[in-house]
Protein backbone atom coordinates (compact mmCIF):
# COMPACT_ATOMS: atom_id res chain seq x y z
CA UNK A 1 0.00 0.00 0.00
CA UNK A 2 1.48 3.63 -1.07
CA UNK A 3 1.56 5.80 2.14
CA UNK A 4 1.02 8.80 0.49
CA UNK A 5 -2.36 10.88 1.12
CA UNK A 6 -2.51 12.43 -2.59
CA UNK A 7 -3.31 10.00 -5.14
CA UNK A 8 -0.73 9.01 -8.22
CA UNK A 9 -1.08 10.28 -11.67
CA UNK A 10 -0.54 7.04 -13.10
CA UNK A 11 -2.45 4.73 -10.95
CA UNK A 12 -5.71 7.33 -10.46
CA UNK A 13 -7.17 8.78 -13.46
CA UNK A 14 -7.41 12.55 -13.67
CA UNK A 15 -9.59 15.11 -15.73
CA UNK A 16 -7.54 15.98 -18.25
CA UNK A 17 -9.70 19.03 -19.35
CA UNK A 18 -10.23 20.57 -15.87
CA UNK A 19 -5.86 20.13 -15.92
CA UNK A 20 -5.74 22.07 -19.14
CA UNK A 21 -8.31 24.89 -18.03
CA UNK A 22 -6.46 25.18 -14.60
CA UNK A 23 -2.85 24.95 -16.07
CA UNK A 24 -2.31 25.88 -19.36
CA UNK A 25 -5.61 27.89 -20.49
CA UNK A 26 -6.11 31.48 -21.38
CA UNK A 27 -8.89 32.32 -18.83
CA UNK A 28 -7.95 35.74 -16.63
CA UNK A 29 -7.84 33.36 -13.62
CA UNK A 30 -5.04 30.98 -14.83
CA UNK A 31 -1.62 32.41 -13.08
CA UNK A 32 0.38 30.20 -14.73
CA UNK A 33 1.10 31.91 -18.14
CA UNK A 34 4.57 32.21 -17.04
CA UNK A 35 5.55 29.33 -15.90
CA UNK A 36 3.66 26.86 -17.80
CA UNK A 37 3.42 28.41 -21.60
CA UNK A 38 5.97 31.28 -21.82
CA UNK A 39 8.62 29.44 -20.02
CA UNK A 40 8.96 26.06 -21.89
CA UNK A 41 7.62 28.00 -25.41
CA UNK A 42 10.60 30.40 -25.19
CA UNK A 43 13.40 28.04 -23.99
CA UNK A 44 12.15 25.12 -26.68
CA UNK A 45 12.51 27.25 -29.39
CA UNK A 46 15.90 28.47 -28.50
CA UNK A 47 16.77 25.07 -27.84
CA UNK A 48 15.30 23.64 -31.39
CA UNK A 49 16.62 26.66 -33.50
CA UNK A 50 20.50 25.95 -32.61
CA UNK A 51 20.21 23.03 -34.51
CA UNK A 52 21.50 20.64 -32.51
CA UNK A 53 18.29 18.49 -31.73
CA UNK A 54 16.94 17.26 -34.90
CA UNK A 55 16.04 13.82 -36.76
CA UNK A 56 13.56 11.99 -37.66
CA UNK A 57 11.79 10.61 -34.52
CA UNK A 58 11.32 12.64 -31.57
CA UNK A 59 8.97 10.83 -28.11
CA UNK A 60 6.94 13.16 -26.44
CA UNK A 61 6.24 11.40 -22.77
CA UNK A 62 4.65 13.68 -20.42
CA UNK A 63 1.76 15.00 -18.30
CA UNK A 64 -1.86 15.41 -19.05
CA UNK A 65 -2.58 16.37 -23.05
CA UNK A 66 -0.84 19.75 -23.89
CA UNK A 67 0.71 20.04 -27.34
CA UNK A 68 2.43 23.73 -26.50
CA UNK A 69 5.91 22.42 -25.78
CA UNK A 70 5.88 20.50 -29.32
CA UNK A 71 5.37 23.94 -31.56
CA UNK A 72 9.51 24.06 -32.05
CA UNK A 73 10.07 20.43 -32.01
CA UNK A 74 7.66 19.78 -35.23
CA UNK A 75 9.96 22.16 -36.97
CA UNK A 76 13.00 19.58 -37.04
CA UNK A 77 11.54 16.35 -36.38
CA UNK A 78 9.80 13.94 -39.31
CA UNK A 79 7.85 12.10 -36.70
CA UNK A 80 6.44 12.64 -33.39
CA UNK A 81 4.97 10.21 -31.18
CA UNK A 82 3.34 10.76 -27.93
CA UNK A 83 3.04 8.61 -25.20
CA UNK A 84 -0.34 9.00 -22.98
CA UNK A 85 -0.02 6.83 -19.77
CA UNK A 86 -4.18 6.33 -19.57
CA UNK A 87 -7.55 7.09 -22.02
CA UNK A 88 -8.24 9.76 -20.81
CA UNK A 89 -5.83 11.67 -22.14
CA UNK A 90 -5.13 10.16 -25.08
CA UNK A 91 -9.03 10.81 -25.89
CA UNK A 92 -8.32 14.34 -24.99
CA UNK A 93 -4.99 14.74 -27.07
CA UNK A 94 -7.00 13.07 -30.25
CA UNK A 95 -10.11 15.25 -29.96
CA UNK A 96 -7.10 17.98 -30.63
CA UNK A 97 -5.47 16.24 -33.21
CA UNK A 98 -8.80 15.51 -35.24
CA UNK A 99 -10.21 19.08 -34.54
CA UNK A 100 -13.31 17.59 -33.43
CA UNK A 101 -15.51 20.09 -31.93
CA UNK A 102 -14.98 20.72 -28.42
CA UNK A 103 -11.04 20.27 -28.34
CA UNK A 104 -9.22 22.57 -26.20
CA UNK A 105 -8.25 26.15 -27.35
CA UNK A 106 -4.28 26.74 -27.91
CA UNK A 107 -4.38 29.60 -29.99
CA UNK A 108 -3.47 31.63 -27.33
CA UNK A 109 0.11 29.74 -26.89
CA UNK A 110 0.79 29.29 -31.04
CA UNK A 111 0.52 33.16 -30.71
CA UNK A 112 3.15 33.89 -28.36
CA UNK A 113 5.53 31.28 -30.31
CA UNK A 114 4.47 33.45 -33.53
CA UNK A 115 5.68 36.76 -31.91
CA UNK A 116 9.24 35.49 -31.34
CA UNK A 117 10.02 34.87 -34.37
CA UNK A 118 11.04 36.84 -37.12
CA UNK A 119 8.57 36.00 -39.83
CA UNK A 120 5.44 36.93 -37.51
CA UNK A 121 4.14 39.02 -40.11
CA UNK A 122 4.11 36.11 -42.00
CA UNK A 123 0.49 34.06 -40.49
CA UNK A 124 1.94 29.86 -40.27
CA UNK A 125 -0.20 27.59 -38.79
CA UNK A 126 1.55 26.39 -35.76
CA UNK A 127 -0.86 24.08 -34.53
CA UNK A 128 -1.42 22.32 -38.37
CA UNK A 129 2.27 21.63 -38.39
CA UNK A 130 1.86 19.84 -34.73
CA UNK A 131 -0.69 17.92 -36.09
CA UNK A 132 0.94 16.70 -39.01
CA UNK A 133 3.71 15.85 -36.75
CA UNK A 134 2.08 13.63 -34.82
CA UNK A 135 2.22 9.90 -36.30
CA UNK A 136 1.06 8.17 -32.72
CA UNK A 137 -0.76 8.39 -30.14
CA UNK A 138 0.23 5.21 -27.80
CA UNK A 139 -0.74 4.08 -24.40
CA UNK A 140 1.75 3.15 -22.35
CA UNK A 141 2.34 1.29 -18.64
CA UNK A 142 5.67 2.58 -17.04
CA UNK A 143 6.39 -0.89 -15.35
CA UNK A 144 6.51 -3.29 -18.50
CA UNK A 145 9.74 -3.68 -19.61
CA UNK A 146 8.87 -2.18 -22.89
CA UNK A 147 6.56 0.47 -21.58
CA UNK A 148 4.46 0.41 -25.32
CA UNK A 149 4.42 -3.18 -25.63
CA UNK A 150 3.13 -5.26 -27.48
CA UNK A 151 3.93 -1.72 -29.75
CA UNK A 152 7.94 -1.53 -30.34
CA UNK A 153 9.06 1.70 -30.97
CA UNK A 154 11.49 2.73 -33.43
CA UNK A 155 14.77 4.64 -31.99
CA UNK A 156 14.32 7.88 -30.71
CA UNK A 157 16.37 10.48 -31.79
CA UNK A 158 15.02 12.51 -29.17
CA UNK A 159 12.39 12.44 -25.84
CA UNK A 160 11.01 14.88 -24.37
CA UNK A 161 9.55 15.13 -20.89
CA UNK A 162 7.27 17.78 -19.25
CA UNK A 163 5.75 17.42 -16.09
CA UNK A 164 5.83 13.96 -16.19
CA UNK A 165 8.55 12.32 -13.98
CA UNK A 166 8.34 14.59 -10.24
CA UNK A 167 4.07 13.20 -10.99
CA UNK A 168 4.77 9.40 -11.11
CA UNK A 169 7.81 9.48 -8.90
CA UNK A 170 7.52 8.46 -5.49
CA UNK A 171 11.02 8.80 -4.25
CA UNK A 172 14.53 9.19 -5.28
CA UNK A 173 15.09 5.75 -6.37
CA UNK A 174 11.90 5.76 -9.24
CA UNK A 175 13.33 8.77 -10.58
CA UNK A 176 16.02 6.94 -11.39
CA UNK A 177 14.28 4.16 -12.78
CA UNK A 178 11.73 5.78 -14.90
CA UNK A 179 14.74 7.98 -16.38
CA UNK A 180 16.06 4.84 -17.12
CA UNK A 181 13.24 3.44 -19.42
CA UNK A 182 13.34 7.18 -21.04
CA UNK A 183 16.50 6.97 -21.96
CA UNK A 184 16.41 3.60 -23.53
CA UNK A 185 14.06 5.21 -26.01
CA UNK A 186 17.08 7.00 -27.36
CA UNK A 187 19.29 6.20 -30.16
CA UNK A 188 23.03 6.37 -29.31
CA UNK A 189 24.04 10.65 -29.14
CA UNK A 190 20.23 10.94 -28.96
CA UNK A 191 18.88 13.84 -27.05
CA UNK A 192 16.78 13.86 -23.88
CA UNK A 193 14.54 17.40 -22.73
CA UNK A 194 13.00 17.41 -19.28
CA UNK A 195 10.71 20.04 -17.79
CA UNK A 196 9.02 20.47 -14.61
CA UNK A 197 8.89 21.67 -10.95
CA UNK A 198 11.55 21.95 -8.45
CA UNK A 199 10.55 21.69 -4.95
CA UNK A 200 7.03 20.38 -5.06
CA UNK A 201 4.93 18.01 -2.88
CA UNK A 202 1.59 18.18 -4.65
CA UNK A 203 -0.36 19.06 -7.28
CA UNK A 204 -4.14 19.90 -7.37
CA UNK A 205 -7.03 18.88 -10.65
CA UNK A 206 -10.21 19.61 -9.78
CA UNK A 207 -10.70 18.59 -6.26
CA UNK A 208 -8.51 16.03 -6.61
CA UNK A 209 -4.85 16.44 -4.77
CA UNK A 210 -1.75 14.57 -6.52
CA UNK A 211 1.52 13.48 -5.22
CA UNK A 212 4.59 15.11 -7.14
CA UNK A 213 7.85 14.28 -5.89
CA UNK A 214 10.39 16.65 -4.62
CA UNK A 215 13.68 17.15 -6.54
CA UNK A 216 16.16 19.36 -7.36
CA UNK A 217 18.26 20.71 -10.02
CA UNK A 218 21.44 18.84 -8.12
CA UNK A 219 19.36 15.79 -8.05
CA UNK A 220 18.22 15.86 -11.91
CA UNK A 221 21.62 16.65 -13.13
CA UNK A 222 23.17 13.96 -11.12
CA UNK A 223 21.25 11.49 -12.38
CA UNK A 224 20.95 12.67 -16.14
CA UNK A 225 24.92 12.24 -15.70
CA UNK A 226 25.25 9.09 -13.76
CA UNK A 227 22.71 7.90 -16.54
CA UNK A 228 25.61 8.36 -19.10
CA UNK A 229 24.10 11.82 -20.43
CA UNK A 230 26.35 14.99 -21.10
CA UNK A 231 24.41 18.07 -19.82
CA UNK A 232 23.70 20.86 -23.06
CA UNK A 233 21.70 23.50 -21.98
CA UNK A 234 19.74 24.05 -17.80
CA UNK A 235 17.43 27.24 -16.74
CA UNK A 236 15.58 27.52 -13.87
CA UNK A 237 13.40 30.13 -13.25
CA UNK A 238 11.91 31.43 -10.15
CA UNK A 239 7.72 30.90 -9.76
CA UNK A 240 5.76 33.89 -10.64
CA UNK A 241 2.10 32.22 -10.21
CA UNK A 242 0.62 33.04 -6.86
CA UNK A 243 -2.01 30.24 -5.91
CA UNK A 244 -2.40 26.75 -3.99
CA UNK A 245 -3.08 24.44 -7.16
CA UNK A 246 0.46 23.23 -6.78
CA UNK A 247 3.46 24.51 -4.14
CA UNK A 248 6.62 23.90 -6.98
CA UNK A 249 9.26 26.83 -6.39
CA UNK A 250 10.98 27.18 -9.82
CA UNK A 251 10.57 25.40 -13.00
CA UNK A 252 13.55 23.94 -14.80
CA UNK A 253 14.28 22.94 -18.38
CA UNK A 254 17.36 20.83 -19.05
CA UNK A 255 18.89 19.49 -21.83
CA UNK A 256 21.43 16.31 -22.45
CA UNK A 257 22.48 14.21 -24.78
CA UNK A 258 23.39 10.33 -24.49
CA UNK A 259 26.92 9.57 -24.69
CA UNK A 260 27.41 7.07 -27.97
Amino acid sequence: MDSSPHKLYHVHAFDSRQCLEQYFSDKPDMVFGEDSLKFPIDNLRQLFTVGHIKGDNLVDISLGSFIHHLYSASEFFKNIIVLKINNRCIMELKRWVDERTGAFYWGHTSTLLQEKEENSDQFEDKEGKVRSAIQHVVKYDLEKENMTDPLVLPPADCVISVWLLEAVSKDQDDYIRYLRKFSKLLKPGGHIILLGGLGATYFTVGKDKFHAFTSDAGFIRKTLVGEGFIIDYCKIKERTAVSDLIDYKTVIIISAHKEK
